[in-house]
């Protein structure tokens, strides 16, 4: 009697893809769409993108104002020597004073922001701080350009006066910024509103301000 062999059944493969990882050499399995982080919490806040963009432009354009003042000075037949007010260095150290006082006060808010619980009187009370001494610096380079007046020194009476009330009225304009974001982030420390990016963002332009008085100050006390 014949026997009749019956042809086997086989089932269809199932075909994996893989995809590459880098996580583990390439040969884990493809992340969907759905489980892959999204981009834009990789993205640096806008305010810590905006000061660092900022803060170069800034550097920039002092470094075109210096090499202007040397190549004025280099051509120039009617450079006189100019003696530096001496409040300008009372107003270095009240600008420093005023740098140390905000980092102080940046690390007490950040401290109250990560423990919104922590008996804190006034977190902004070193904040309040900086901001007083920055207003005392504006007021002691308001004087700098009394007493230059006082000796009949002028915007217009040589060149090298000239470079020093354009250089220190440029940085003046570049500290009343500093002093609306810092009043500004007091504002938002008493409403509780405050981002730690605005935050560091004030106080990097702060500390960029008081470097960059140091450099004025030495380039006009070298050149001028």
């Amino acid at each position: 009697m014949a026997t009749t062999l019956q042809q086997p059944k086989i089932e269809p493969t199932k075909i994996e893809v893989r995809r590459p990882n880098s996580g583990n050499g390439g040969g884990g399995r493809g992340t969907s769409p759905a489980n892959l982080p999204a981009l834009k919490d990789y993205a640096p806040p806008p305010a810590s993108t905006a000061i660092w963009v900022l803060l170069f432009s800034i550097t920039m354009t002092f470094l075109a104002f210096t090499s202007a003042l040397f190549i004025r000075q280099g051509s120039a037949m009617d450079w006189q020597h100019l003696t530096l007010p001496p409040v300008l260095y009372l107003n270095t150290v009240v600008l420093i004073a005023s740098s140390v006082g905000l980092e102080l006060g940046r690390r007490e808010v950040r401290a109250y922001m990560g423990a919104p619980g922590k008996p804190i009187a006034n977190p902004a009370r070193w904040l309040y701080i900086s901001l007083s001494l920055g207003l005392f610096f504006v007021a002691g380079q308001y004087v700098a350009w009394l007493q230059l007046r006082s000796q009949g020194i002028y915007l217009t009476t040589n060149p090298n006066s000239s470079f020093f009330y354009l250089l220190t009225a440029m940085h003046l304009i570049h500290v009343f910024g500093g002093l609306g974001g810092l009043a500004r982030v007091i504002n938002k420390v008493n409403r509780s509103t405050l981002r730690k990016s605005t935050l560091d963002a004030t106080v990097y332009y702060w500390h960029f301000m008081d470097a960059l008085w140091i450099y004025l100050l030495c380039l006009l006390w070298i050149k001028i």
